[in-house]
């Protein structure tokens, strides 16, 4: 964004934002009382910013599931063009890639007011590349990727149903990139990918009033202008692939219908332009896949304020007294205190891994011993080991009958009786064991 009165030669802008990540500029468009304007991105969602470039809204996108584009409360697809109503400050129209034109209540951004599906010799969806007001908002035109124009009165009970249809007004299967409708009402220009300007009078559509061809054109966004008397027509040409010629600006004379001069702008390929009423001056958008800039084109004579303002005052010089501080960035995530902790998943699973610092209990010897431990086969402590070997450990339990072991103390529990057995000594019958199973048989 620029500003005349703030500039110096240096031709700086006083802001500049992006308005959809990732998505180009498409159209932009002032309100009547030019305290707004519209911003047409490649996404779904045009958005309305003040003139200082601080967002006021943004247009709901459309359900893309639904078939029928007239019950989606917005375009599904990429926006191809939008232009602010002439006279309502708040009405704007937009045309979008889904097939659809939709006018919208800048007071409403939840929905559409008019959803208009253009006219199809078959079916299927077709891009609407290119859309305009009339001069007196009283009608609208639409250009379609299939070449046709239609244009729509605006009356009570108006539909999709175009007043005007004109189904070949360019070459079938290239977009129409631009119109203008003439101040008269019945007059309208339209620019196409063809390489081809049309001159169409509306009372009678069945063929061109005038085409100039030989128009180089491979942007959509190529448009074209009337000078503010509309005396003249202007459009801009693209650099050709291996073309040694710039972008050039074709100044044509709407009467006698003819080329007047050609105005060689850039090395680049000029995209857009516009004559602007109250500066006298022409505004020529140039670019390439690498870098656009903005040409502006004055009379010292003629012009009036607008880039004479500018051009001429030179940038201030730099003080002994200028003092410039030194910007001091507050990265709150650099201080200790903000700083995420780093995990520490790793070091855990390292010192569970480790013996010592997880302190794990020795495990069972498996085979032979070492480090001075004794292998499974002959215990698993070293003084185990020596008491076995002496003689001082002897482990017979394995070849003792369970019986006889536990019968052996029955001696010992009779004489010296404890805890429980003394208190029902008296009166507990005797006990008697059962002989054993093996002297039975042997008696037998």
């Amino acid at each position: 964004m620029y500003d005349f009165q703030g500039m110096d030669a240096r031709l700086q802008s006083f802001r500049q934002f992006e308005p959809f990540e990732g998505h180009q500029v498409r159209a932009l468009s002032w309100s009547p009382t030019a305290d707004r304007f519209l911003c047409v991105t490649g996404s779904a969602q045009a958005k309305i910013y003040d003139r200082d470039g601080l967002t006021l809204g943004e247009f709901l996108r459309g359900d893309m599931y639904i078939r029928d584009l007239k019950n989606t409360k917005g375009h599904i697809s990429g926006l191809t063009g939008g232009e602010w109503h002439p006279k309502e400050k708040q009405t704007i129209l937009t045309s979008s890639e889904d097939g659809s034109l939709r006018v919208w209540d800048v007071n409403d951004f939840k929905s559409q007011t008019q959803v208009i599906k253009p006219k199809l010799a078959r079916p299927g969806r077709v891009a609407v590349t290119a859309c305009t007001w009339g001069l007196d908002g009283k009608c609208m035109a639409g250009g379609l990727g299939n070449g046709s124009v239609q244009i729509w009165n605006i009356k009570s009970g108006w539909g999709s149903r175009p007043d005007i249809y004109i189904e070949r007004a360019h070459k079938d299967g290239e977009d129409v990139s631009g119109l203008k409708f003439a101040s008269d009402g019945f007059t309208l220009f339209s620019r196409s990918l063809d390489e081809t300007l049309k001159v169409w009078d509306l009372r009678s559509t069945k063929t061109a009033v005038k085409v100039f061809s030989d128009l180089p054109n491979l942007y959509q966004q190529t448009n074209v202008a009337l000078s503010p008397d509309e005396n003249l027509i202007l459009t801009g040409t693209s650099v050709e692939k291996g073309g040694s010629v710039g972008g050039i600006l074709h100044l044509f004379d709407r009467r006698r219908l003819e080329l007047v001069r050609k105005i060689g702008v850039s090395s680049q390929s000029v995209v857009c332009c516009l004559w602007h009423k109250r500066l006298n001056q022409i505004l020529a958008t140039t670019g390439d896949k690498k870098e656009g800039g903005t040409h502006i084109l004055y009379d010292p004579a003629l012009s009036e304020r607008g880039a004479l303002v500018c051009v001429g005052r030179a940038p201030r010089k730099k003080s002994v007294e200028d003092f410039e501080a030194r910007p001091v960035i507050h990265h709150p995530h650099a201080l200790p205190l903000f700083r995420d902790e780093p995990s520490r998943k790793r070091q855990r699973e390292k010192a569970r891994s480790d013996p010592i610092k997880s302190k794990r209990p020795d495990l069972p010897v498996t085979g032979p011993g070492h480090g001075g431990r004794v292998g499974s086969t002959k215990g698993s402590l070293l003084t185990q080991y020596l008491l076995k070997e002496g003689g001082l450990i002897k482990e017979t339990w394995m070849e003792e009958d369970p019986r006889e072991a536990i019968l052996k103390y029955a001696d010992v529990a009779a004489k010296d009786p404890k805890f429980i057995a003394p208190a029902y000594a008296q009166t507990q019958p005797k006990t008697i064991f059962a002989s054993s199973d093996s002297d039975e048989e042997e008696k037998k």
